[in-house]
C-alpha cells in the first residue's frame, strides 16, 4: 500500500496562523479530488479538529455537500492526553499515523506552537514542512537571530535547529529529503521599511538553512467569517454561500491559489477551486 505524502504545519511560536493555513491547504486538496487525512496535534486547542466538526454540522444542517477528510482524534478525553507523559503522547501519534498514512494521498498534520515531543515526532515524518510566520521580527526570532545594532543575520535559531535536526535524521535513516517552505503570512496591505528589512533577513536565512519562501494568507475578514461554519474560500459556490460575496472574496481565492502553487500544487478549473497536481 502506498504511503501518504506527509505535510506538517509547524512553528514553535503561537499566533503565526498555523491552523488557518492547515485547514485551507486541507480543504483545497480535498476540492482537487485528493484523499486527505488530518491529525491535530495541538492537544489543548484543537482548532483544526473544531473546524472540521463545525463543517460536518453545518453541512448536515443545511443539506449541503462538501468533501471531508479522514480523521483520527488523538484522544477521546479532551485535553487529557495533553497532561499525560510524552511517551504516551508519541505512542498515540505513531498509532494514529500508522492508521491514516496508508489510507490517504495526503496526511496533513497541524502542530502546537511550542517544542514538544509529539511535534518533533511529526516533523521527522514530514515530506513537506510548511512554516507560516507573521510579518515581524518577533516571529523571525524563532527562525534566525539578528544583530541588535546592525540587524545583520548572525545565526539560525530554535525552530530552524529543530527542522535541521529532523531533516538530517530523515536523510540518514531513510535517504529522503524533507522540503521546507516558510510562508510570509498575514502581510500588512501596504509596503513598509520593516518588511524590506525582514525580506532581506528571511532570504539570507533561506540560503543558509535551505528553505523556500512562499506567500501566505493576508489577514482577511473572510477567513475568520467562514471558520464557524467549517468552510473556506475554496468551498464557496452557488450552493454554499453562508456570507455575502464580494470582490475581496475573489482576491482571497487568488491568494489561496498562489499559496497552493508555491507548495507545488496547482488550480484545476475555471471555478477557481484549488487542486493538487
Amino acid at each position: 500500500m502506498s504511503q501518504a505524502s506527509v505535510i506538517v504545519i509547524g512553528n514553535e511560536k503561537g499566533g503565526a496562523g498555523k491552523s488557518t493555513i492547515a485547514i485551507h491547504i486541507a480543504v483545497a486538496l480535498l476540492h482537487g479530488g485528493a484523499k486527505v487525512a488530518v491529525l491535530d496535534l495541538d492537544l489543548r486547542q484543537q482548532t483544526m479538529g473544531h473546524f472540521f466538526s463545525n463543517r460536518r454540522q453545518w453541512l448536515a444542517a443545511n443539506g449541503a455537500e462538501a468533501p471531508m477528510p479522514l480523521e483520527h482524534p488523538m484522544s477521546s478525553q479532551g485535553d487529557g492526553l495533553a497532561k499525560s507523559a510524552e511517551a504516551d503522547q508519541v505512542a498515540r501519534f505513531e498509532a494514529a499515523f500508522a492508521e491514516l498514512a496508508g489510507q490517504a494521498d495526503f496526511l496533513l498534520i497541524d502542530t502546537p506552537g511550542s517544542d514538544t515531543a509529539i511535534s518533533r515526532a511529526a516533523h521527522r515524518r514530514a515530506d513537506l514542512i510548511v512554516t507560516p510566520m507573521n510579518d515581524s521580527f518577533v516571529d523571525f526570532d524563532m527562525l534566525g537571530v539578528v544583530d541588535p545594532v546592525t540587524l545583520d543575520l548572525k545565526r539560525h535559531s530554535l525552530y530552524s535547529e529543530t527542522v535541521w535536526t529532523c531533516r538530517k535524521e530523515r536523510a540518514t535513516l531513510e535517504r529522503k529529503q524533507i522540503d521546507w517552505v516558510v510562508l510570509r503570512n498575514r502581510l500588512a496591505p501596504t509596503e513598509a521599511r520593516n518588511r524590506k528589512r525582514l525580506d532581506e533577513r528571511v532570504n539570507a536565512l533561506s540560503r543558509k538553512v535551505g528553505f523556500r519562501v512562499g506567500p501566505g494568507l493576508r489577514d482577511r475578514v473572510i477567513y475568520r467569517e467562514l471558520f464557524p461554519f467549517g468552510l473556506t474560500i475554496a468551498d464557496l459556490s452557488p450552493v454554499i454561500r453562508p456570507v455575502a460575496m464580494s470582490l475581496q472574496h475573489v482576491a482571497a481565492r487568488q491568494e489561496l491559489r498562489a499559496l497552493m502553487s508555491a507548495l507545488g500544487f496547482t488550480g484545476l478549473d475555471e471555478s477557481e477551486r484549488i487542486a493538487a497536481e
